[in-house]
């Protein structure tokens, strides 16, 4: 494939390669743009400004000014660095089968959890929920009662909670609502806020997930764990080999 020149500054050509290679340095909100006719004018600009500036730069012997050698031995250092942590990590990696039998011993960790979306009512006293629910089974809306009656700000939207899964709410509200037939307003369920009337929604079941789900998530999450088991271990000897005093 031509790789086409589309400018030269001072004998050193920019193709297409050279602006193609731009673009994937910056984030991906930015490169539809930047690939456009327009966006591909304004980078070869700026791409041209810069090779204007580097070569007035040097010609002012700016690679002999002392910010500069002390940014460059910065850079270098950095860059050094990350290369050594690099080829450190790099042998580091787990395989399918490794996968698997991860997978096999924590099968409760992969599963997705089950949701209930309900509304509820809250009062300080039991009789008055008792009350409220004959209420509703003689006519009245669920969510006019919640407007009238409940202590909670989730008054203000019909009682609505939206949906949650389990650990999110107290445990007997929580234990009621996963229970709950859809559709019903329940007995009144004791909190340590008070006294719920709950009517749940919809509710999605807990499921597990197979292994082609969490596969890569498996694979990643172990190659993360294993790299940094690699990595701690690798400072532990080098602080055996350099000196290391803390102050």
């Amino acid at each position: 494939m031509e790789n086409k020149v589309l400018a030269s500054v001072n004998g050193k050509e920019i193709t297409e390669v050279d602006i193609k290679e731009a673009i994937s340095r910056f984030p991906q909100d930015k490169q539809q743009y930047l690939l456009s006719e327009q966006g591909n004018k304004q980078l070869l600009d700026q791409i041209i400004s810069f090779e204007l500036v580097y070569n007035d730069s040097k010609e002012k012997g700016l690679e002999d000014d002392s910010e500069y050698k002390s940014q460059l031995e910065a850079m270098k250092k950095e860059i050094l660095t990350q290369l050594g942590i690099k080829r450190i990590l790099d042998g580091v990696s787990v395989n399918e089968q490794e996968a698997k039998e991860y997978f096999e011993a924590n099968k409760d960790k992969f599963k997705d959890q089950g949701k209930v979306s309900a509304k509820h009512i809250l009062v300080e006293t039991e009789e008055n929920a008792q009350k409220i629910k004959e209420e509703i089974e003689g006519g009245k809306a669920f969510e006019d009662a919640a407007k009238e009656y409940s202590t909670c700000p989730s008054k203000e939207q019909g009682g609505n909670l939206g949906s949650f899964s389990r650990g999110q709410m107290v445990p007997e509200f929580e234990d009621a609502s996963f229970k709950q037939e859809i559709g019903v307003v329940g007995n009144p369920v004791k909190t340590q806020f008070g006294y719920h009337l709950i009517k749940v929604e919809n509710r999605t079941e807990e499921k597990a997930k197979n292994f082609d789900e969490v596969r890569d998530m498996i694979i990643n999450g172990l190659t993360q764990e294993r790299q940094n088991m690699k990595y701690t271990q690798y400072v532990e000897d080098l602080k055996k080999k350099y000196p290391v005093e803390i102050k």
